[in-house]
């Protein structure tokens, strides 16, 4: 049964919606650049569940409270979902839009008398759950834009570095061997397989964040001859600094396309964070369970506020800001490691250096 309240807000929902944009153009910066605002879709459709929700006099029902919150949720999440697809708002913009809203509600609806503490809580309660809702699927929405874009952007990438690739190769064979431009070409070829390998982190990145697993080909795999080749070939590029010690019947079942991405990660990091013309020394062991490859360099040690983001996607260090790169080459090794059963930690200290301690498990468990 309609109330006097309800009544009021009925009467002045036309009013209260030019009251709040005449505001939010003042004062939200993000709405100058729209043609049309109102929460503009979601704002009728809040004041109508709120002019329905004041006209309950009696004790709600839980079906009736049930039945609001969903419908509080739907015009919420509306509400988020149109904003975050406007590239000048932000989270902070979006809520103050409610804030603004709320005001004028009060303002409207107190003119003529004041409103009671049952209307103002549900007003107050209604506004906070469109605001938590709307919050909500902002942040969810612009993280799937941004998804897509990452995805779409490193698929886009693929074709004209493929086409460079090819070409580049094909100048390679014509050229004669001793010729001065073949090192050119061998590092502009070394150069297109480091980019395509960003790209391609950016694209395991992705699969991780939307909640997708690293999809593995698990075979029989030699690791120390696997830890063998990564050494060889890091060799080429960065010296005789690599050392490895290991037994030569060490083997698991794992991705060894993966694998060595996770050693050629760690060691490449090693080469940049360490102590120049230092021992970089990659140790693999095993025990009755399980595998472990222990990746050390010497030089300044990893502080221990900083070995706590050093596997979180994005973030870098600061001492790794000088570095190129998407920050994410920790993550995915984490990532990788995980998905082989296995876990990964960092030691690092003044006089013993700074250690990557893999263990993977000498048998993969095939019903995890």
């Amino acid at each position: 049964m309609p109330n006097q309240v309800s009544d009021r807000l009925r009467q002045n929902a036309e009013r209260i919606m030019r009251m709040w944009e005449v505001r939010a153009r003042n004062e939200v910066s993000a709405s100058l650049h729209q043609d049309s605002l109102v929460l503009q879709n979601s704002l009728p459709k809040f004041l109508n569940q709120l002019v329905a929700e004041l006209s309950v006099t009696d004790e709600r029902t839980s079906a009736q409270i049930e039945a609001h919150d969903i419908e509080n949720t739907r015009i919420g999440k509306q509400h988020g979902h149109e904003r975050a697809g406007y590239a000048d708002y932000s989270m902070t913009q979006l809520i103050f839009e409610y804030h603004i809203l709320r005001q004028v509600l009060f303002q409207v609806l107190e003119e003529e008398t004041p409103l009671g503490s049952r209307e103002r809580d549900i007003i107050i309660d209604s506004i906070e759950q469109a605001v938590n809702d709307a919050a909500t699927q902002f942040s969810q929405t612009l993280q799937d834009i941004q998804e897509l874009f990452m995805v779409t952007l490193t698929h886009d990438l693929r074709g004209p570095i493929n086409v460079v690739k090819m070409g580049t190769q094909l100048t390679l064979r014509r050229l004669e061997r001793g010729d001065s431009h073949v090192d050119v070409a061998l590092r502009m070829i070394s150069a297109i397989d480091r980019l395509d390998a960003m790209i391609q982190d950016l694209l395991d990145a992705s699969r991780l964040r939307a909640g997708q697993s690293l999809k593995l080909e698990l075979q029989e795999c030699c690791l120390h001859t696997l830890v063998q080749d990564v050494a060889e070939d890091l060799r080429f590029t960065y010296g005789e600094r690599f050392v490895v010690i290991s037994h030569a019947d060490i083997k698991s079942d794992c991705s060894r396309k993966e694998i060595r991405r996770v050693i050629e990660n760690l060691a490449i990091n090693a080469v940049k964070y360490g102590a120049p013309d230092t021992p970089i020394t990659l140790t693999l062991e095993q025990t009755e369970t399980h595998i472990s490859l222990t990746i050390h360099n010497q030089g300044n040690p990893i502080p221990p506020d900083a070995q706590s983001i050093l596997f979180q996607q994005f973030r870098r260090t600061a001492s790794a800001q000088q570095q190129k790169g998407w920050g994410l080459g920790l993550f995915l090794a984490k990532s990788i490691v995980e998905a082989h059963q296995g876990t990964i930690a960092v030691e690092s200290t003044e006089s013993k250096g700074t250690s990557f301690i893999i263990k993977l498990p000498r048998v993969l468990d095939q019903m995890a």
